[in-house]
This record gives C-alpha cells, structure tokens and sequence, in this order.
C-alpha cells in the first residue's frame, strides 16, 4: 500500500511538472488588450459588440501559437492536426499531459504486482500510446461518416446548382441540411469565403482537415470549373456516381477477405495469450526469456517477427480501392 502511495504522488508530482513547464512554453496571451476589449464592450451596441467578438476570437487564434515543447513534438507526430481531424476540443499540452499520465500508470502496474523491471519501459510505452489510439480511433470514425455522406452532399450540391443556385450558396445548404462532421466542414468552407478568404484557400483547408481521396476530387473538379468552364452539376453527379460505386466494390472486397482478417487475429493474438497464460501457470520457467541472454534474443526476434508478421497480413487484406 506505501509503494502505491509512493508512485501515485511521484506521479501527480510529474504531472503537475510537465502542465508547469508547458504553460511556460506556451506563453501567456495580451491580457492588457483583452481587458482593454473587456471595457469597451460595456459601451457598444450590438452590431459593434459582434464585431468586437469577432475580433477576440482572432486574439484566441493568434494565442494558440505552439511552444517550442509542442514544435518539437509536432517533429515527430503531427498531433494537433489529428485532434482538428477528429474535431476534439482538446489542447494540444492537455493531451500530452493525458499521455504522461497513462505513461505513469502503465510503469506503476508491474512495480505494483512484482513483476520484473522490463515491464515498467514496455508497460509506459504501451499506456502511453493508448490516447494516440484512441485518437486516432476517433479520427478513423469520424472520416469514414464523413465518406459515407459525401456522395449525397455532392448529389444535393449537383441539384442546387441546376436550380440555380450559386457555388457558395451550394455550400451552405449542403452545411445546412447535411449532419455533422460533412455539414459542419462545408458550412465551415462557407463561412470562410464570407470572411475573405478565397474559394480555393477554403478548399485546399478542408482537404487538409479531412484526408478524404473522394475529397480531393471533388475540390480539384470545383477548381478546374472554375478556371476553365463546364457544368459543375453533372461532374459532382459523376463523382457521386464513381464514390457510390467504390463503395459497393469496397464492401464485396471485406466479404472476401473477412476470413483472412479474422485469421489474422488469431494469429497476431495467440503468442502474447499464450505466454500470458504459460506466466500463470510456469513463472519461473517464462522468466528465463528475460534473465538468460539467448533468451533475451530469442524474445527479441519473436517481437521483431510478429510485427513483421502483422504488416504482411495488413498488406494482404488491405486492398485499396
């Protein structure tokens, strides 16, 4: 129970470190204009007062300028462009703060139950992984609804414009009529060109945000349009029609290689349940794969082989359409 005590302080201690230092980095924001827009908001009328708003939201914008702790992780993961994909209101220091505290409590189990020291790295490296999966999880939700309702949304956008309706006005009655995450991301590129930004700048951010093939089509067909001329409303019904139809062939593709997808569970789960199992019954017997070196290597090879054993089943299955 003292040892538990012991790890759950030295942890919220670590954890109250790490949100410290990333505050310092990340700078605090321009309270003396903050306050300045605080007092003359008292004294406005409404129209003014929106303006005003509009005005604090892009102070809000130029604060959340990454620190030089975000930049260097940005170098190897760019996780703030996967929380805009999975649409998380979450900053970007609060989220590594979460991964440090699955860090903790993956190194706290094995020091908990006894276990040998190898599993304290593995243990923190593994549970810290968990809120990037999670992530990218919701990511992988979030554009597979998204790719589920495009073809509609181009479908509607294609009968808006031959009941003439303008391109912009397509735009806001695809976000105003379609549910989220589509609706929200068109009424966003809506939004942006009332605001200034051109069509093609509003185009190339959504891509951006949602890495969608059928996406890029759509926004490079809706570019050349406007360049060359043409009639925008049978291309997006092409489009519709070409998505719908990858759609059905995707769908046989996963009926055919539901067996091998399966059986590459199994395969990929059986020597981790296996030794969890051969643990429990045989400690000792396990444990020499950690303590004799030929069985250090032995374990490391197994480890190598599975991952490489994983990649080649997911090549296999995986069949891009």
């Amino acid at each position: 129970m003292l040892t538990f005590l012991i790890i759950l302080a030295t942890g919220v201690g670590v954890a109250a470190a790490v949100a410290g230092v990333a505050i310092m980095l990340r700078g605090g924001g321009d309270e003396a204009v903050e306050d300045r827009l605080a007092s003359l908001a008292k004294n406005l009328s409404g129209k003014e007062k929106s303006l005003l708003d509009q005005e604090q939201n892009l102070l809000n914008g130029m604060d959340d300028v990454p620190g030089k702790l975000e930049e260097a992780i940005l170098k190897f993961f760019n996780i703030r462009l996967m929380i805009e994909q999975a649409d998380l209101d979450i900053p970007l220091n609060k989220f590594l703060m979460y991964c440090g505290g699955f860090a903790l409590a993956g190194a706290a189990i094995p020091i908990v139950l006894h276990m040998s020291f190898f599993f304290v790295p593995v243990c923190a490296i593994m549970m810290a992984f968990l809120p990037i999966m999670w992530l990218k999880f919701k990511k992988k939700a979030r554009l597979k609804k998204f790719a589920a309702q495009l073809p509609e949304a181009l479908e509607l956008m294609a009968r808006g414009l031959r009941a003439g309706h303008s391109l912009q006005a397509g735009f806001q009655l695809v976000g105003e009529e379609t549910n989220d995450p589509l609706g929200g991301e068109f009424m966003r590129v809506f939004e942006e060109q009332n605001l200034g930004i051109s069509l093609d700048d509003a185009l190339d951010s959504m891509t951006e945000r949602v890495p969608n093939l059928d996406l890029k089509f759509f926004a490079t067909a809706v570019v050349l349009q406007r360049q060359t001329g043409g009639d925008l409303a049978e291309i997006l019904d092409k489009i519709g029609h070409l998505i719908r139809a990858r759609f059905k062939i995707f769908g046989q593709i996963q009926a055919l290689t539901g067996e091998g997808r399966l059986s590459g569970i199994v395969l990929m789960a059986l020597p981790p349940v296996l030794f969890l199992v051969m643990m429990k019954i045989n400690y000792d017997y396990t444990m020499v794969l950690f303590t004799d070196e030929l069985g250090k290597k032995m374990l490391a090879v197994a480890v190598f082989l599975q991952i490489v054993g994983a990649f080649v089943i997911k090549k296999i299955v995986n069949i891009k359409v």
